[in-house]
């Protein structure tokens, strides 16, 4: 499936806060960071995890399945993330047979697009 046209998600995002870990956490490897391309792919980095990201997209939601590295083990999971009213993404990110966050994120300024 391609992005459809006006996929409001599309570009990159700081992740800011999250329900399981203090931001000192989400920043230790850099700054938390969501990138979703038009192309079905996305990467996302926050704490030790480096992961890439599969797509389906709608106007304002993206649902995806991850594959990654956390502390140089292998890990994998699925999520989704959705635009909300005031302009931020909330981002359900579950791990396989683990834990599941719900991460906030907020467009970059230098970018017109989350």
């Amino acid at each position: 499936m391609t992005a459809p046209t006006g996929c409001q998600l599309i570009g990159h995002c700081r992740i800011i806060e999250a329900d399981l870990w203090d931001r000192g956490y989400l920043n230790l490897g850099g700054p938390a960071t969501i990138t979703v391309g038009p192309d079905n792919h996305a990467e996302i980095a926050f704490g030790a995890l480096q992961a890439g990201l599969d797509l389906s997209y709608s106007p304002s939601t993206i649902f995806f399945t991850w594959a990654g590295f956390d502390e140089m083990d292998e890990v994998a999971g699925d999520g989704s993330a959705e635009l909300l009213d005031d302009g931020s993404i909330e981002i359900t990110f579950a791990y396989h047979n683990g834990d599941e966050a719900i991460l906030k994120a907020i467009r970059q300024t230098s970018s017109t697009a989350c």
